[in-house]
């Protein structure tokens, strides 16, 4: 910082537990076909299932160890599809890593859990990927802990209680849950009570992706968690909805993206305070489903690039780089500006030009905007004479704007031309439409009002796109998300 400048059915047992008996697997009913000996002589090959437009099959001549990477990759229903290729795919899925998904497994539990129980048994291990919906471990932990214990999952590398319904129970995690903590890379627990006494015992000398997930810790547990001793080389870290802790003070030289949430919910503690003491790996932190407001202190961060996505509507929360304090979108002081960061992202309930340029001068290197706004409002963004000084005396070096529910209203026109005809390196203006707007006549009329003729940069480009392509990131799919450069960018 520098001063300022211009995520069978089976029988229950007397305990309600699904009991995981014997039944015949998943794989094998889709293996074992039989193969009668042809009767005339074979066909030429053909080129439906691997091969080239030649006719030869160039996935067949591969080696198993080649084939069995490929399976690993594929999906759990895709991998048991493939077996019925031919007997020797069955060898390579059972020779491959397991990646068992019960999110592509059938819904009704005590299906989900005769088809969980038969895959472990017929695959021999290891264990590449586990992922099971959370309610399972809340509602039937002596089950989902015989399927932890399984050797299908020796050496696990991934495991995912994933989020499954809108149940707010939670319970101690399945005492086989971290047995695979010497080989796990990414982890996501959720609607897990995780003890002190539990998370002390804890060390992943191999995890780089963990989220916690409608969970509940202390404070302590928390911190002892993201730790450099019991996670050296944590990369990105998911806090979604937990409790126990209300400030959280970072200090890792491994993390290099970092996601909060915080939802309101009636006598349970919630994280109000993040304190980046020292994160010198720090590239992102991101807001995702914000309800309440979060305090975000950076002491040091000197390579946090992407921030967001800020709402105006959370005027009581405030970000603070050293001296420098924004509260919502108020830049109360600005003592010195932050260089390192080029991508922002904005939700606000009018678009407002007078505080995105302020915004600008507390962060002067940004690159990238992404702004989502209503379009209702009195404000007009007139620029010409208003921001004359800040024309002439700044360098705009933003090379992409995104600007949410376009519809061409004289504010927004403003707005946009503001940044057409005065960023001497922008590239790329993206404006998503309604589907209504989203026609030849309007895209005419937007590049005759916007003066694209006039535009300042001669590479700038004018991009419409349907509403519900561009979207910001409210909300996480999986914890590798966080691994995105820029995870506000349009990924249809």
């Amino acid at each position: 910082m520098e001063p300022p400048g211009p995520i069978s059915k089976r029988r229950r047992t007397d305990s309600g537990e699904l009991e995981a008996g014997e039944s015949p697997p998943v794989a094998a009913e889709a293996s074992e076909v039989p193969n009668p000996q042809p009767t005339a002589p074979p066909s030429p090959p053909s080129d439906e299932g691997g091969g080239g437009g030649d006719g030869v099959d160039y996935i067949s001549g591969l080696p198993d160890t080649i084939l069995g990477e490929i399976i690993a990759l594929l999906s759990t229903r895709d991998a048991a599809r493939v077996q019925t290729l031919a007997s020797r795919w069955r060898h390579i899925w059972r020779a491959a890593p397991l990646n068992l998904d019960g999110g592509e497994l059938p819904d009704a539990d005590e299906a989900l859990a005769g088809a969980v129980s038969r895959i472990l048994a017929d695959h021999p291990g290891p264990g590449l990927r586990f992922c099971i919906p959370s309610h399972l471990v809340v509602n039937h932990p002596a089950t989902v802990d015989a399927w932890l214990r399984s050797p299908a999952l020796d050496g696990l590398q991934e495991l995912d209680f994933s989020w499954s319904r809108f149940e707010w129970s939670r319970r101690e995690p399945p005492p086989s849950t971290f047995r695979f903590a010497a080989t796990l890379r990414e982890a996501t627990f959720c609607q897990l009570d995780l003890p002190d006494a539990t998370v002390d015992a804890l060390h992943f000398p191999r995890l780089t992706h963990l989220a916690l997930r409608h969970s509940s810790m202390s404070k302590r547990s928390l911190h002892t968690m993201i730790s450099s001793s019991t996670c050296p080389v944590l990369e990105c870290l998911l806090l979604e909805d937990c409790y126990g802790c209300r400030r959280l003070r970072v200090t890792s030289n491994s993390l290099r993206s970092i996601a909060v949430s915080a939802q309101c919910h009636a006598g349970k503690p919630r994280l109000k305070e993040v304190i980046l003491v020292n994160a010198p790996s720090l590239e992102r932190f991101l807001y995702i489903s914000i309800n309440e407001a979060i305090n975000v202190s950076v002491i040091i961060a000197p390579k946090l690039e992407t921030l967001g996505c800020l709402d105006d509507e959370l005027d009581s929360s405030r970000l603070v780089f050293g001296t420098t304090v924004l509260q919502g979108f108020l830049v109360v002081s600005l003592t010195t500006v932050v260089r390192s960061v080029k991508i922002l992202a904005l939700k606000s309930l009018y678009i407002k030009l007078d505080t995105i340029i302020d915004l600008m001068k507390c962060f002067p290197c940004l690159e990238k905007l992404y702004i989502k706004s209503c379009v209702s409002g009195q404000e007009m963004n007139r620029w010409r004479r208003k921001h004359k000084d800040f024309i002439k005396c700044s360098d705009i070096r933003l090379k992409t704007i995104v600007l949410e529910q376009y519809q061409g209203i004289r504010s927004q026109v403003n707005f946009a031309s503001f940044f057409l005809l005065n960023a001497r390196e922008l590239e790329l203006m993206t404006l998503e439409v309604e589907s209504e707007d989203y026609n030849e006549e309007f895209f005419a009329e937007q590049h005759r009002m916007l003066q694209m003729e006039k535009k300042a940069s001669k590479g700038a480009r004018l991009h419409f796109t349907a509403n519900g392509c561009q979207r910001f990131l409210m909300h996480v799919d999986h914890i590798r998300d966080l691994s995105i450069t820029d995870p506000f960018e349009c990924r249809c």
